[in-house]
């Protein structure tokens, strides 16, 4: 069974997420919250597999509790949920920890799937956003890849990007080779170059 907390400060929107979740056999919402410092509670009092976080709340932003669940509860899968469908906001929350993303305008079952792949420590975001990653034939990239291609596009070294993503050296390593295996691109230096005109990154100055 995957505990799951859900954060957001609409009492009616955590309603029928709660309906949804608790539709499903293997889901269960152990807790609910409208603020950060509430979902902070939450996450140092119970036993959490999943966090599910509102991007914007009233007065404050889901991401410091993203920030504070990746920094103190490692063990916590996060997925963010939000009304914003924007890709600044996706990278944004990949980028603090999040390992998934879906927006509240996508199919109701998206909610479960992204939980469940959450839990099992895989990247996830709505199908309504998979299809909107930007840039020439990177369509096929997982959300870990484009992680990974950001962070080596910005002169990042594996052995950096495995610290800052927290996965193994190797696992690094292995990303990047089936980014240049999948993009048919041959160097990090063309990796920058794609992810630029992709629109993954700004124009900056690497420090390689």
């Amino acid at each position: 069974m995957i505990r799951i907390a859900l954060i957001d400060d609409h009492v009616i929107v955590r309603a029928g997420f709660r309906a949804l979740l608790e539709s499903q056999t293997d889901l269960n919402v152990v807790a609910e919250g409208a603020t950060v410092e509430e979902g902070i509670a939450l996450l140092d009092a119970l036993s959490i597999d999943v966090l599910v976080v509102d991007i914007t709340m009233r007065n404050d932003s889901g991401l410091a509790l993203l920030e504070h669940a990746t920094r103190h509860h490692p063990q916590v899968g996060c997925l963010m949920m939000s009304m914003h469908e924007g890709m600044t906001y996706v990278h944004e929350a990949l980028r603090r920890g999040a390992l998934g993303y879906a927006t509240k305008a996508a199919a109701p079952d998206e909610l479960a799937k992204g939980i469940r792949a959450v839990a099992a420590a895989q990247s996830f975001l709505s199908s309504d956003l998979a299809l909107e990653v930007p840039g020439p034939n990177h369509a096929g990239l997982t959300p870990r890849e484009i992680e990974v291609l950001v962070l080596l596009a910005k002169g990042r070294q594996p052995k950096q990007v495995a610290a800052d993503l927290r996965i193994s050296t190797k696992t690094a390593y292995v990303h990047r080779s089936h980014l240049l295996e999948k993009l048919g691109l041959r160097s990090d230096l063309e990796l920058y170059r794609f992810a630029l005109a992709a629109g993954l990154l700004s124009l900056e100055t690497r420090h390689d």
